[in-house]
C-alpha cells in the first residue's frame, strides 16, 4: 500500500479513496479495455475531471512521481490520462515545481503535422505516463512506445489506481518503474 509523503497528502489520498469508493466503483457485468472481464469497474474519469477531486489527484500524483529525477512532462494515451497530466501540470507550478504535460493520441494525425504527440517538445527528456487505472499496462505501454520513438525518455509509469491484474509486472518488464496511488485493498476489492 502507497502512503503519501506528508500527513495532509495521506488526508487527500485517504479523501480521494473515499470519493472513489462511494462514486466511481460500479458493480455489475463489465467488459474492461483489456478485453477481460470483470464485476465491478472503478470509472476514475468521472473523478478525474470533477472539482472535488481533481485537485488532489494532481497533489497525489506530483507526490508520487517525487523521487523520478529531473522530470519534464507527465502525460499519457487519450483520453484517461489527459485530467491527469492537466492536474499534475498545475499542482506542479503552485508547488513551484513546474511539470509540461503531453498528450498521446492513438495514432498520428493523418494532417496538419502528423504527431502523435502533442503539448512540450519531448525528445531527450525524462517523462513519466499517467493513467487513471491500470490492468494489464497495455494503455501506458503504448504510450511509452510512441514516446520512445519521439525521442523521449519515459521513467515511470504512475497509475491512480492499480487493479492488481499485471500492469505492475508489464510495466517493469519494459524496464520501468511502477508506482500506484491507491490499489485495490484502499478500496475493499479483490482483483479479478
Amino acid at each position: 500500500m502507497t502512503v503519501a509523503s506528508t500527513p495532509e497528502l495521506e488526508a487527500d489520498r485517504q479523501d480521494l479513496i473515499s470519493l472513489i469508493t462511494d462514486e466511481a466503483v460500479f458493480h455489475g457485468d463489465f467488459t474492461l479495455a483489456s478485453g477481460k472481464k470483470a464485476t465491478y469497474y472503478v470509472d476514475m474519469r468521472k473523478l478525474t475531471l470533477d472539482h472535488r477531486a481533481a485537485p488532489a489527484i494532481g497533489r497525489i500524483m506530483l507526490d508520487l512521481i517525487r523521487d523520478q529525477g529531473d522530470i519534464a512532462a507527465v502525460g499519457g494515451l487519450t483520453l484517461g490520462a489527459d485530467p491527469i497530466a492537466n492536474a499534475v501540470l498545475h499542482e506542479s507550478v503552485r508547488a513551484g515545481t513546474p511539470l509540461d504535460a503531453f498528450v498521446v493520441r492513438k495514432e498520428p494525425k493523418d494532417h496538419g503535422r502528423g504527431r502523435q504527440i502533442e503539448g512540450a517538445e519531448l525528445e531527450g527528456k525524462r517523462v513519466v505516463v499517467v493513467e487513471d487505472t491500470s490492468t494489464t499496462g497495455q494503455s501506458p505501454l503504448k504510450a511509452v512506445a510512441a514516446l520512445r520513438a519521439a525521442g523521449a525518455i519515459p521513467v515511470a509509469v504512475a497509475t491512480i489506481v492499480d487493479r492488481k491484474t499485471g500492469a505492475q509486472a508489464a510495466v517493469e518488464a519494459e524496464g520501468l518503474t511502477w508506482l500506484a496511488a491507491i490499489d485495490l485493498d484502499d478500496l475493499g476489492l479483490q482483483p479479478q
